[in-house]
């Protein structure tokens, strides 16, 4: 190679290096980093793990015989309801996260037990449960939705999003329904379509308290739009979160034989 040619291979390498890359994370509807809000450290829900407790009726959590929710569900779909409470008063719950087999998935990620961490950056947002080691990400960097073409169902869908001063708003599309194709919510067998459309609007409301308020759409199962909102209480500095292997500590086994879900105490042993 001549020295000429030499420098001029240099040169071609030295600007495919400078060249500016073209990303999501360079359009100007990117919010600044120094302009985000802090919500750093760890969460917890509050209000135990009913979904929607604005329209719970019968006193307890989601696993006692009497307490429902009242979505504007469709009539197929309130049967349903109805059939998965009948499952949950006899203790054979339609709910797969008994098997400890899924992701909890969204919206659910928004309603569970144990820690939280909400990580904010310029280009995404996550939402990392420390029940499950559940994780969600939506996107903050421009993009939009992806045509239904290009969309298959996950657990957590597909989530694009911005800010609004201070609130972040984003939509999800896309979810994997986890029985008879229908995304189950809570214990009381609480479910979704997976035509459902999600759109969520998440701020403090105080320095110790983060809301978001959910508005879902379902073609199939609601017959209007359903808004619930659900808060995290910030908890004390200094907390670690860790793994999550509920298959290693499953003390919730089903019984082949019944269907019935039983309740292992720490030791091992049936309570009930």
């Amino acid at each position: 190679m001549t020295t000429k040619s030499w420098a001029t291979g240099i040169a071609l390498c030295a600007s495919f290096v400078t060249a500016p890359a073209t990303s999501y994370a360079q359009t100007p509807a990117m919010t600044p980093f120094d302009k985000l809000p802090d919500w750093s450290g760890t969460w917890a829900m509050m209000g135990g793990t009913v979904f929607d407790r604005a329209t719970q009726t019968g006193q307890g959590g989601s696993i006692t015989p009497g307490v429902r929710e009242h979505p504007p569900y469709t009539a197929e779909y309130e049967k349903k309801y109805a059939e998965h409470l009948k499952l949950r008063d006899e203790d054979r719950y339609p709910d797969v996260q008994t098997n400890c087999g899924v992701p909890a998935g969204f919206p659910r990620i928004l309603n569970l037990p144990d820690a939280y961490e909400f990580v904010v950056r310029p280009d995404v947002f996550y939402v990392i449960a420390e029940n499950g080691g559940n994780t969600m990400r939506v996107y903050t960097d421009g993009r939009k939705l992806p045509g239904k073409e290009d969309t298959w169902g996950t657990y957590t869908g597909v989530s694009v999003g911005h800010w609004e001063g201070d609130t972040l708003v984003w939509e999800t599309v896309g979810l994997k329904g986890d029985r008879d194709n229908d995304s189950i919510l809570d214990r009381t067998g609480l479910v979704l379509s997976n035509e459902s459309k999600i759109t969520t609007r998440m701020h403090k409301i105080n320095g110790e308290t983060l809301e978001a308020k959910m508005v879902i759409e379902d073609s199939k199962a609601l017959t209007k739009p359903w808004t619930v909102t659900k808060q995290f209480r910030k908890d004390k500095p200094g907390l670690f979160l860790y793994d999550y292997g509920c298959a290693e500590n499953n003390r919730n086994p089903v019984d082949p034989a019944t269907g019935k879900t039983h309740t292992l105490g720490s030791d091992g042993k049936l309570i009930k």
